[in-house]
């Protein structure tokens, strides 16, 4: 869709921000919209990031270091690098919201509007599997796709909720360092890629979600640490939803300061076009009081169960001795869900206890009776370097395209026993070796048809 279908009301709204550079701007509606993926840094190498570069004939995008741009007609969605998690498809605009937010290894970070996940990979990317990340999303459906992102990007040290912003506050107070907020908006700047959202727009809509963006800034404030800083990000032009939002906010809250904004529009950069402000809280006069009385520990766990989660634990160490003899265990906490041994990365004094978890941290295994079964997130959080038995495959070699669609591989008779199936090196998934023959373990959802 072209200019001539943008709603009058928006170009109305659009005249007194844009003054002269109005022209431009509605032409860019004609211009073919722009595609970006931006690698993950916990995977990728020099000759990986150089080889993808090569092949998708990459362009670099200026605000972001690890982001490019990939011509039309590509489709570096579909190579198998892709299911590998070595990068992540990603509008170029959305990567500088958190290029500005700038987390760093060890902090407590939350994502609070998270899905689909573009914003929480990247936080993942630059925190090296250090720290805790939180990733939120508040409708399941879109939940369960923020998990599925996070796993087959390798991250091992987040956690996806589905929770409603007041239910975290309650929870978290003043417990992140850093927050995301890529907030609800009226998406004026998805007009390009889908008319849909041009379709929807009104000024009451407009109104809708600036009342909704206030009540979310306001359980943000409530979960930032003092000293924290808060990125807010929208993908819309009006003031309401981005400048009149900030200075409502700090209004209401005199100890946030707006450190910088930062506009792109689809008429200067190559992008859609993307709003976002960084803010900081004030250094609290008492830190060791903040927050004091509000947070609540974990509730009391069972102590069976707790004991069977200890013992569950034990015997996956004792399995990943033997199967992976260079990996270590990141941090964290057993929890079982049926037989399904999750390794949770979150510090005791935060209560996690009834949330909904659509990924309850690492998923480690299936601890099925007399044996244990490697979950497709372990794979995809390891290198081959710690497995025992890889079968490494090279990225035009056919067998990749069968593993991916859930075919039996042949093998080396002699190998047998769980094994770790990569593509140039990056892990794809699991097998199981026998007799010539290695069993497909990709989940079923996983492949490719």
């Amino acid at each position: 869709m072209g200019k001539e279908n943008l709603p009058s009301a928006y170009i109305e709204e659009m005249k007194p921000i844009l003054g002269g550079d109005l022209p431009a701007f509605l032409h860019s509606y004609d211009l073919p919209r722009t595609q970006g993926l931006r690698f993950n840094n916990l995977k990728v190498t020099p000759e990986l990031k150089q080889a993808v570069i090569s092949l998708f004939d990459l362009r670099p995008v200026p605000w972001c270091p690890s982001g490019y741009y990939y011509p039309e007609g590509s489709r570096p969605g579909k190579h198998a690098y892709h299911q590998a998690g070595l990068y992540y498809i990603q509008e170029p605009s959305a990567m500088s919201a958190v290029e500005l937010l700038d987390p760093k290894p060890g902090e407590t970070v939350l994502d609070l509007a998270a899905a689909p996940g573009g914003k929480s990979t990247h936080i993942a990317s630059k925190m090296n599997g250090e720290g805790l990340l939180i990733s939120n999303e508040i409708h399941p459906d879109r939940a369960k796709i923020l998990a599925e992102n996070v796993e087959r990007m390798g991250i091992s040290n987040a956690l996806v909720t589905c929770a409603a912003p007041d239910e975290l506050s309650r929870r978290f107070p003043a417990a992140f360092d850093r927050i995301m907020l890529d907030a609800p908006c009226s998406g004026e700047g998805m007009f390009r890629k889908d008319p849909k959202a041009m379709e929807e727009w009104s000024p009451g809509m407009v109104d809708l979600c600036a009342t909704r963006q206030r009540d979310i800034l306001d359980h943000a404030y409530a979960m930032l640490k003092p000293g924290g800083t808060l990125a807010y990000s929208t993908c819309t032009f009006n003031r309401s939803e981005n400048e009149d939002m900030m200075e409502h906010f700090t209004t209401a809250y005199p100890d946030m300061t707006l450190v910088e904004m930062r506009r792109l529009w689809p008429h200067h950069e190559s992008g859609e076009g993307h709003f976002v402000a960084l803010l900081s809280k004030q250094e609290a006069s008492d830190p060791e009081g903040v927050g004091k009385d509000r947070k609540r520990p974990r509730k009391t766990q069972n102590k069976g169960k707790k004991t069977a989660e200890q013992a569950a634990l034990r015997d996956f160490a004792s399995w990943a001795a033997e199967e992976l003899p260079g990996y270590r265990l990141p941090a964290g906490s057993p929890v079982l869900f049926g037989d399904a041994l999750y390794l949770v990365p979150v510090p005791e004094m935060l209560d996690i206890a009834g949330l909904k978890l659509p990924r309850a941290g690492l998923h480690l295994a299936h601890m099925k009776k007399n044996r244990i079964e490697p979950a497709h997130a372990l794979a995809m959080a390891i290198s081959p370097q710690q497995a025992k038995n890889t079968v490494q495959l090279m990225a035009d070699d056919p067998h990749v395209d069968l593993y991916l669609r859930g075919e039996i591989l042949p093998v080396d008779p002699s190998l047998r026993g769980w094994t770790l199936v990569t593509v140039d090196g990056l892990p794809l998934g699991w097998g199981k070796a026998s007799g010539g023959q290695l069993k497909n373990h990709v989940p079923k959802g996983l492949r490719q048809v």
